[in-house]
């Protein structure tokens, strides 16, 4: 079987999984927690190398303040456990987004995962954080701006490659496969320059659900894809 190199994920439906069990909507996302340390370990194993997952966008912000606030407290304790799954499976961490809207305690423990894993080399796992598609492409544009400005880079200089290089997910390989979750079949602005050649795979399986056996039929639905040359 063809492992994709690249798997993105978004992770949809922690909140109606909790209500269809009549809890409440922060139960959905501590057991969606636990669900990605889970797949992260059966997705090595599987051979894939990189794997992104989009945990919070710029949109969710606009949640109630109570489910924010849960969604920060869970993050907070999630960089803990993350650092000790890292160090156990020698994976290699990187958080996407605009980490300067997220409080200093929580950009401290970002950077504290992201030195400490750097020179792993089993997965690496990108976790999108206050991310999105197209405010990662406008941050982008807005330096490369100054560095016009500045007499450093010329119109002409401006290539796909320059801007692939001035995203969060420069160095990093496009995805070969993107997974949603929960029946949804939209991007909801991820990864909006690197999807241009990506598989799309939707599931109506819910999050907190995601098994090791929902991740294999991902996987094969994929190698049911004509990758032409040329990724078209």
């Amino acid at each position: 079987m063809n492992i994709p190199k690249h798997v993105a994920i978004i992770l949809d439906g922690n909140g109606r999984w909790a209500k269809s069990k009549g809890m409440p909507r922060n139960y959905g996302h501590a057991q969606g927690a636990r669900t990605v340390e889970v797949i992260c370990e059966e997705a090595y194993k599987m051979g894939i190398q990189y794997l992104t997952v989009y945990a919070f966008s710029t949109e969710n912000w606009s949640r109630p303040q109570d489910e924010v606030d849960a969604l920060m407290k869970l993050l907070r304790n999630y960089m803990k456990t993350c650092l000790k799954t890292a160090e156990k499976n020698n994976m290699c961490v990187r958080v996407i987004g605009d980490k300067t809207k997220l409080d200093e305690d929580i950009r401290n423990r970002i950077a504290e995962l992201e030195n400490a894993t750097k020179g792993n080399t089993g997965l690496h796992f990108q976790i999108a954080l206050n991310y999105g598609g197209r405010d990662e492409i406008v941050r982008a544009a807005a330096k490369l701006v100054k560095q016009a400005e500045s007499g450093k880079l010329t119109a002409g200089q401006v290539t796909e490659q320059l801007l692939s290089d001035t995203l969060d997910t420069a160095g990093l390989p496009e995805p070969d496969l993107l997974i949603r979750t929960c029946n949804e079949q939209r991007i909801s602005n991820f990864l909006l320059w690197q999807l241009a050649y990506t598989e799309f795979y939707f599931t109506p399986v819910a999050w907190p659900d995601f098994t090791k056996e929902e991740l294999e039929k991902a996987i094969e639905a994929y190698n049911h894809r004509d990758r032409r040359y040329g990724k078209i």
